[in-house]
């Protein structure tokens, strides 16, 4: 979900503008996201890296957030929403943290689409921890590895592997995001910043996948088969 700063730049807003207007972009894709077949969705909302940003910038990125978690769950629950944050929660706001639990556990039953929000998350710790976690355990393998990783992350075991990871803004990087599942995701890179992305946005970047060859390191006859 990148592009909110310069976003609200290009209008003559401050930078919380644009996280507001991300928020509403947000609610857009998770309404568009079950009827394009989407089971798993998960948002990019506040990297480990966020905290470098400005002290008055980082309180209204956490506050929007609570806002939302808040405001919206209800309806996620009566929809078949089921959200999750993944990340850590040691050095987040208690009342952020009191807002996920709530937000959760109302959600906790929902079908219809696991939504997963990383906040204060970085692959690259949550796998340095994971591996920590490993050292004393007396199974080693993929599998096992990777439950301990959404365990560390609060994701409730293994996440599926990432299908397609987009990326607005134009920037075309992974930015710490997901490395793990993100072995054999399909990339898709967007000039479009996330204010202004839409379910149609979103619809054609699902058209764009589905018409690639996803051969994970295979020739294609073999790929076709499995």
């Amino acid at each position: 979900m990148d592009g909110n700063g310069r976003w609200a730049a290009g209008q003559g807003l401050p930078r919380s503008e644009g996280h507001r207007a991300g928020v509403d972009a947000v609610r857009r894709v998770v309404e568009a996201a079950p009827s394009l077949g989407i089971d798993t969705l998960t948002l990019y909302a506040f990297s480990s890296h966020n905290w470098a940003r400005p002290t008055g910038e980082v309180a209204s990125l956490l506050g929007l957030l609570e806002d939302y978690l808040r405001g919206d769950a209800a309806e996620y629950a009566a929809r078949g929403v089921r959200l999750r944050v993944i990340g850590r929660r040691d050095r987040i706001p208690r009342s952020l943290a009191g807002a996920i639990e709530s937000a959760e556990r109302l959600t906790a039953g929902g079908r219809a689409l696991d939504l997963r929000i990383a906040l204060d998350y970085s692959s690259r710790d949550a796998i340095l921890r994971a591996s920590c976690w490993m050292l004393s355990s007396l199974e080693v393998s993929e599998r096992e590895f990777a439950r301990r990783l959404g365990q560390v992350t609060h994701g409730g075991g293994a996440a599926p592997d990432v299908d397609l990871l987009i990326r607005t803004g134009g920037e075309r990087r992974l930015s710490d995001f997901m490395l793990w599942e993100c072995a054999w995701a399909e990339l898709l890179f967007t000039p479009r910043m996330w204010p202004e992305f839409d379910a149609a946005d979103l619809a054609a970047a699902v058209e764009d996948y589905l018409g690639r060859e996803r051969r994970f390191g295979r020739v294609p006859e073999t790929a076709a088969a499995s």
